[in-house]
């Protein structure tokens, strides 16, 4: 009794009534932004507890392993033993489950998982062996044959849909395309591989199997979804198939954060959520902001509540005691360079009065928007780190070593054996390609087979350690610790002749075998590592070594989940917000509308709107000076400015904005009359 008082007093009303909600129906929380979604989750994981669940029989999904972390060390605080093992990204329970149930499915359950970059090198490599290389037209680069293959997939749509709704300079080779990726599958289950989108495909199969969604619907009394708007097609049906009825799931989401579309994400899970069930589900919004003042919510409310695609919900500043705030302010300005201007003066004036740089955030729309404020902080010497760049396994040196375990994992993975090869000085693309086919050259695939080619001259005194260090991983005997040492040993003096920057790179390889150190084995350590990697520190810009504090900067899909008190977003402008690719169905435009929304959202105390009235025209003479007039964006109409403070900046800004008019012409009705 004393557990459960002490998680209602840390609730309000509507929290509380999610986290009691009784299991008989789905629930659905609308949890708008800065209301208090994990703290919600949380109580309601402890409350399940306290009223006698089975912490192991408890699933928790999320979309990052670090919110799953966060959920369950928060349920603790409350309820100690509320420890809950199956909790995770939808990737890592799938690939959980799926090495369980792998021999029902026709799976080996030793399959290795393939990252995005090797994924689309072996589509490139069927693509070749196929021929699909050849013709008179350009065939798809490697990286948009997967994004195709990725949508298809995930979206549960057509090809053909896809490749007219967001490829369409690619649906002459539809044809092409649907027989490269038959070949990709098939490529893929002979060499015992899955793709990133494999882990959710495989499962939805196993959801559609009478026998192994018994076994798997067996396992959980209890089902909690955090984002869910940000779920694409396959997640949502396998949480229906996970539970039909609905009974014991709780899902946790806001439609006004739903902006993934472009990883096959939809809004219209989460609007479609209370009838996904054979039984109707209920919806508890949450409505109170504890986050921002309430002129930030007001103005945010105003964006937001123009969109055709929404949960009805008002939030409510619980900040309104502590003095109303100053109003967002939508600053004109000139140009871009005096947008830069506008921003890193009130950058300074906030620090001057007491506000830390790392309190503050610029925020874009897309990662090069920002081009001209970087230059410009580096010139003054203002330190910063910028969000929205390199993932860790992206880095070149990163992929390297890990082949070399994903070889020693898997002998016939034919991209890691493909690039683990040509790290030896001398070995080219034609003598790895022989190394990966004499690898199942005998009865059984063995890494010993390799010892027996003869490499090329220049290969001949480093060939033989390579063969020597996977013959000594890929021993069934050989103790996981130590392995990432001595690979790392064979692989940093190759790091060091073929990389710029070396030390911050043999900074990253400390840190991999670090993280190696804390798992089990080495089929956990790549598969945790693949499918929920960490940042990158070489060639991924953090925070600056030289300094105690540094301002943000980042793309609004980066800042997602992210608060300041004081938040500047760049460009407010059509063309950029939206974006002039994201307006050509209601759909896109919506969720254009939800970018801005969330941007604003970040801010706690101080929010700035900047729009350059005249925009530089790019792809000109190197000489040019063309600008054009850039309008207000659009989720920005008047009759809601009233809660904006408009600030004017520059010396031709006053010429160029429009004053109110006590007469209103129609010249746009007359134009079209004339034809």
């Amino acid at each position: 009794m004393e557990v459960a008082t002490r998680i209602e007093q840390h609730l309000n009303e509507q929290q509380r009534s999610a986290v009691l909600h009784r299991d008989d129906a789905p629930l659905l929380v609308i949890a708008g932004a800065g209301t208090g979604k994990t703290t919600t989750l949380a109580h309601r994981i402890a409350q399940l507890v306290v009223d006698g669940a089975d912490p192991r029989r408890i699933l928790l999904l999320t979309f990052s392993r670090r919110a799953s972390q966060e959920m369950i060390r928060r349920a603790q605080r409350v309820v100690p033993h509320a420890d809950v093992p199956w909790a995770g990204t939808y990737h890592a329970v799938g690939s959980r489950l799926l090495r369980m149930h792998a021999l029902a499915l026709g799976l080996d359950p030793q399959f290795t998982v393939m990252d995005r970059g090797d994924a689309a090198d072996l589509l490139d490599l069927v693509r070749v062996d196929r021929g699909l290389a050849k013709g008179e037209r350009r065939f798809p680069k490697k990286d948009t044959c997967l994004a195709i293959y990725s949508r298809t997939v995930n979206a549960r749509v057509p090809l053909d849909s896809v490749l007219g709704e967001s490829y369409p300079w690619c649906r002459e080779h539809a044809g092409a395309l649907r027989q490269l990726f038959g070949a990709y599958v098939e490529e893929k289950l002979s060499r015992h591989v899955l793709d990133y989108d494999d882990l959710l495909l495989w499962w939805w199969h196993a959801m559609s199997s009478p026998e192994v969604a018994q076994q798997i619907r067996a396992r959980f009394d209890h089902i909690l979804v955090d984002e869910y708007q940000d779920t694409n097609a396959l997640q949502a049906e396998i949480i229906v198939g996970l539970s039909p009825t609905g009974k014991g799931v709780t899902a946790v989401g806001d439609d006004a954060q739903a902006i993934y579309s472009f990883r096959a994400a939809s809004v219209h899970n989460i609007l479609a959520f209370p009838s996904a069930f054979t039984q109707p589900g209920r919806v508890v919004p949450l409505e109170d902001n504890y986050r921002s003042t309430v002129p930030i919510v007001a103005a945010s409310n105003a964006v937001i509540a123009q969109s055709s695609q929404r949960y009805d919900k008002h939030l409510r500043s619980t900040r309104a005691a502590q003095g109303s705030g100053e109003k967002p302010i939508l600053a004109l300005v000139d140009d871009e360079l005096a947008e830069v201007d506008y921003v890193i003066e009130k950058i300074l004036a906030y620090r001057e009065a007491g506000l830390q740089l790392k309190d503050q955030a610029v925020l874009m729309r897309a990662a090069h928007h920002a081009d001209l404020l970087e230059l410009e902080l580096g010139r003054r010497r203002i330190p910063y780190v910028k969000y929205g760049g390199l993932k860790f396994l992206e880095a070149a040196h990163v992929k390297d070593l890990l082949s070399i375990l994903r070889w020693a994992e898997n002998p016939v993975d034919p991209i890691a054996g493909f690039r683990t090869a040509q790290l030896v000085p001398g070995i080219g693309p034609a003598f790895a390609r022989r190394a990966v086919d004499q690898i199942r050259s005998g009865a059984t695939p063995s890494l010993s087979a390799l010892a027996s080619m003869k490499p090329p001259a220049a290969a001949r005194a480093a060939w033989p350690a390579l063969c020597e260090l996977l013959v000594a991983l890929a021993d069934p005997s050989a103790s996981w610790q130590g392995q990432l040492g001595r690979v790392r040993a064979f692989y940093e003096p190759i790091l060091v002749e073929r990389y710029d920057g070396a030390e911050a790179r043999l900074g990253d390889l400390a840190q991999l075998e670090a993280i190696g150190a804390t798992y089990p084995s080495r089929a956990a350590f790549l598969d945790d590592l693949t499918l929920d990697p960490p940042s990158a520190t070489g060639d991924y810009a953090g925070p600056p070594a030289l300094d105690e504090d540094w301002l943000v900067l980042s793309t609004i899909h980066s800042a997602k989940g992210q608060e300041w008190r004081a938040v500047f977003i760049l460009d407010v402008i059509d063309g950029r917000i939206p974006s002039d690719l994201g307006v050509g169905t209601t759909d896109q435009l919506e969720e254009e509308r939800r970018l801005l929304y969330v941007a604003m959202t970040r801010a706690r105390d101080h929010l700035h709107l900047v729009q350059p009235l005249r925009m530089f025209v790019e792809k000109q003479h190197r000489h040019g000076d063309r600008h054009v007039f850039a309008p207000r964006s659009r989720f920005l109409p008047d009759d809601i400015l009233d809660n904006f403070e408009r600030v004017v900046r520059g010396r031709g800004v006053a010429g160029l904005v429009a004053e109110p008019a006590s007469v209103v012409v129609d010249v746009a009705s007359r134009l079209r009359a004339m034809w």
